[in-house]
């Protein structure tokens, strides 16, 4: 029998860094305010968000540092790969985002974009940067648990 899947979800780039280098404490979805060449250039999959982060500009979120290929057919109305894209969250969801990015010392990583019901969205990460130490408990402790399911393996 096949796990289920969400039919209406279907993910385009994921962003593994993140969770090696970041300690996240929410997650939250937002849309992207995208032109016709960016979508286009995403539905074939040409998308990487690895170095992305969100910052505030005006009261508004924008993603920097995400790269979306250039379109081939788009003819002389393609846009710039590594554009600032918008956000799109309700006002009270950027308020408490920016208030936790000013006080607190937090920062806003893009996690994984994805299609829902035929929209791009991306899932953003409320996040603490770890300090090498941490880093190297978590290889220590990924390491742990692949030779422990090795031993558990050969003797069954």
């Amino acid at each position: 029998m096949k796990p289920k899947t969400n039919p209406g979800l279907k993910i385009i780039a994921l962003n593994r860094k993140a969770s090696f280098n970041y300690f996240f404490e929410d997650l939250l979805e937002a849309g992207l305010s995208l032109k016709g060449s960016e979508i286009k250039s995403i539905r074939e999959g040409k998308v990487n968000i690895a170095d992305s982060y969100a910052i505030e500009k005006n009261g508004e979120l924008i993603l920097i540092n995400s790269h979306i290929a250039l379109y081939k057919h788009a003819g002389y109305s393609n846009h710039n790969p590594t554009d600032e894209r918008k956000l799109l969250l309700n006002k009270k969801e950027i308020n408490k985002l920016i208030g936790k990015m000013q006080r607190d010392g937090f920062t806003i990583i893009p996690t994984k974009m994805y299609f829902k019901k035929g929209k791009a969205k991306i899932e953003l990460a409320i996040a603490k940067g770890k300090k090498q130490f941490d880093k190297r408990a978590t290889k220590k402790n990924r390491d742990w648990n692949r030779d422990k399911a090795r031993y558990i393996r050969k003797s069954s």
